[in-house]
């Protein structure tokens, strides 16, 4: 009889880390894409960040971390998580990622908004995420525990009596399409953010959620789902997803201007190095006075942009523009969502049998605002931690591969689309309360629904609640009805999907009573 497997749902680093460290306990993978395909982990072009430099220390990117966090972050995680960064980094460089060093051969540290010191570990200039991403698959082929299925993506979870029982899932591709069920008492969701349900948007075009509609339709809690980081620097070229502009070409010494060529943040802070959400929505402001915003490199990096940025320069060549010579339109994208599945120390959540981790979940390490390059530090350390976790649980009923015999019909792809609109109209990088209201009046008709747009609307309508829920400006969420941070708010908030479809069929009578 076939063991009991865990099952692992997403093929990026936080879900291939679990894998790995599973190890020699067998492990299922389900990728709805090829491997190192559409994982937001391969896009992230800044790097890791660790505090390895002689003038650094965990307590100054705990410190860090935590001023980002604007008063949300759970101390004792981020210090957990930050303080296995050095190691992390030793064990990647063992599984053969190759980090950029100088000429002594240290490895070299670049700087990015909202740190203090030089500590983000990159790799061939700007392809950080794609080349750690790069050694972690090739460790995984190697690796006898770990068995991929590609080209399958999870659809329900499989609940008996309260607890996780198995995973329904389509597989597509290879001949063999149709749904198929794996018996599991033991599954890790590592499904990466939310960015797709926004029309502007740094992510794959396939990372609008699906994990978190798994978890809460299966009853789990969620938090801080208001709390979306918009990068503030995507290529304003039209395309769908929108390639990023790293924190680290500002960190480098680019500067923020518009058309007339007006440096629109000088003397605010730090400027262009400010936070992420304080510079997003500066960018998103002077756009709505009506402004063209660049990011202008000419001074800071020339010629040398193609050498240090060698995958920007080759996305900005694609669209016409030379960065060292040009100024690059920009404009502020969903980027990552410091919320999610709502999960323990260990990565537990709060369904029995079900873990999560890397950005699908909510840990605590980012509080209100991620700072920048801790997703993949918290991604795979996370990753590490759920398999610890995991390996130390009782193997349940045999749980083999079953191909159904009663037909179930095949699962259409989410339609997104409807809910792009509302949620970029709504609940973009500013909010207010009539705006949210129109936004459940039009999400809850959907999510209450069986076509198409049911899981995306279920989610977006969860952020929307939450979002009006949350009476303050903090981090990355901001009400130009409540500009202020509200002290007694300085909260983590959990909601079900229950909670929210009983909160929101209040909210469009309040959106009706607004119009009129």
């Amino acid at each position: 009889m076939t063991k009991d497997l865990p099952v692992i749902i997403g093929g990026g680093l936080a879900g291939l880390m679990a894998a790995l460290h599973l190890s020699p306990q067998p492990v299922i993978v389900l990728s709805k894409a090829p491997l190192g395909e559409q994982a937001a982990s391969g896009w992230a072009q800044g790097g890791l960040a660790a505090a390895i430099g002689a003038d650094d220390s965990t307590e100054r990117h705990v410190a860090d971390t935590l001023a980002a966090g604007d008063g949300l972050c759970d101390p004792a995680v981020a210090r957990r998580i930050v303080a296995a960064a050095p190691a992390l980094v030793d064990e990647l460089g063992r599984l053969g990622a190759r980090f950029d060093r100088g000429a002594d051969g240290t490895i070299s540290l670049g700087l990015e908004a909202g740190h203090c010191r030089n500590r983000i570990v990159h790799a061939n200039g700007d392809g950080s995420g794609r080349e750690i991403l790069r050694a972690v698959i090739a460790a995984v082929r190697r690796a006898g525990h770990v068995q991929v299925l590609e080209g399958c993506a999870a659809t329900r979870l499989i609940l008996r009596d309260g607890r996780i029982a198995g995973v329904l899932a389509n597989r597509q591709g290879g001949g063999q399409d149709g749904p198929f069920v794996l018996r599991a008492s033991r599954v890790v969701i590592a499904t990466g953010g939310l960015g797709g349900l926004y029309l502007h948007t740094t992510n794959p075009a396939g990372a609008i959620g699906q994990g978190l509609v798994l978890a809460a339709r299966a009853g789990a809690a969620l938090a801080d789902l208001e709390f979306v980081q918009f990068h503030p620097t995507a290529l304003d070229t039209g395309q769908d997803p929108m390639p990023l502009i790293s924190e680290a070409v500002r960190g480098e010494g680019a500067i923020l201007v518009d058309e007339r060529g007006t440096r629109f943040m000088a003397g605010q802070g730090r400027a262009e190095l400010e936070p992420r959400d304080i510079v997003s929505r500066a960018v998103w402001r002077h756009m709505t006075e009506g402004h063209r915003v660049f990011l202008d490199a000419r001074v800071a990096l020339g010629a040398g942009f193609a050498a240090r940025f060698p995958a920007i320069d080759a996305l900005c060549r694609a669209a016409g523009i030379d960065a060292g010579a040009a100024r690059i339109p920009i404009r502020p994208a969903a980027h990552y969502h410091m919320g999610g599945i709502a999960v323990d120390a260990d990565g537990r959540t709060s369904v029995a049998g079900l873990w999560a981790c890397g950005e699908a979940a909510s840990t605590g390490l980012h509080g209100a605002n991620r700072l920048a390059s801790n997703s993949l530090l918290e991604a795979a350390v996370t990753g590490q931690a759920v398999a610890r976790d995991i390996s130390g649980t009782q193997a349940g009923r045999p749980a083999p591969l079953v191909k159904l015999t009663v037909p179930l019909g095949m699962t259409p792809g989410p339609d997104v689309a409807p809910v792009r609109q509302v949620l970029s109209r709504h609940a973009g990088v500013l909010r207010e309360a009539a705006g949210l209201a129109h936004a459940a009046a039009d999400l809850l008709p959907m999510a209450d629904g069986h076509g198409p747009s049911a899981d995306p609307a279920l989610l977006g309508l969860m952020m929307v609640v939450a979002m009006h829920r949350r009476t303050e400006s903090r981090g990355g969420h901001a009400r130009t009805d409540f500009p202020e941070k509200a002290r007694g708010l300085a909260r983590r908030e959990m909601l079900t999907w229950e909670q929210a479809r009983v909160a929101s069929r209040g909210m469009p009578r309040l959106a009706d009573a607004m119009q009129a």
